[in-house]
């Protein structure tokens, strides 16, 4: 990947609920939900590859924990936001069960939850390709989602929603996040390129899309 193509992915990656195309069902719900103070202590994201869930769960960390206070709209330029943008937030943890699948992997971040977020409101803790866990390491994290720590919020991310214990998805509130329609992309894709004051023909970007 060239700097110049991974400056424009961070410089446009959204920071905010209405940045985030193609998943206005999840990122409304959540935004409402977050005006009305019901915070969940676990989430349980579902879609395929690059439909934002990810994205979605930065967007969420920065939404509990702005300087603003937890709001639906966080700033994206305090400190707290700022450092979730780069993944340097010492209490926004994100973990990949693919690579990360045993119980002593869980068990580690079990012992993490003794400590109250350092700088911030919440430890968020999201973790992706979550049914990629082992048996045994799903079983942990169930008695932690059955007795969750105060100022800790999950965010489970998996493709293969099939493969998560009904047990996990009882206590998880759930979002299916949708494929993203071409046109969407492209309009997404046509929006930056006037940012940029890019030429680009709507044919080259339809074939990107």
């Amino acid at each position: 990947m060239s700097s110049e193509y991974q400056s424009l992915y961070r410089k446009y990656r959204p920071a905010a609920f209405s940045e985030i195309i193609g998943q206005r069902h999840v990122t409304q719900t959540l935004a409402n939900a977050i005006k009305a103070a019901r915070i969940s202590h676990a989430y349980l994201f579902c879609g395929p590859r690059g439909t934002g869930k990810t994205t979605t769960a930065r967007v969420l960390a920065m939404a509990l924990n702005c300087v603003k206070g937890t709001t639906a709209e966080p700033c994206g330029d305090c400190e707290a936001c700022l450092e979730i943008k780069r993944g340097a937030s010492l209490d926004v943890i994100e973990f990949d069960a693919a690579s990360h699948r045993g119980v002593d992997d869980i068990e580690e971040l079990r012992r993490r939850f003794q400590f109250a977020p350092g700088q911030t409101r919440y430890k968020i803790y999201i973790i992706d390709e979550v049914h990629q866990l082992s048996d045994a390491a799903f079983d942990m994290l169930l008695k932690v989602l059955e007795e969750p720590p105060a100022q800790v919020v999950f965010v489970l991310a998996t493709t293969e929603v099939h493969k998560i214990k009904p047990t996990i998805l009882s206590r998880c509130q759930r979002f299916d996040f949708h494929r993203i329609s071409p046109k969407e992309l492209q309009e997404r894709l046509q929006a930056v390129c006037k940012q940029e004051k890019l030429q680009a023909e709507d044919a080259a970007l339809s074939l990107l899309a």
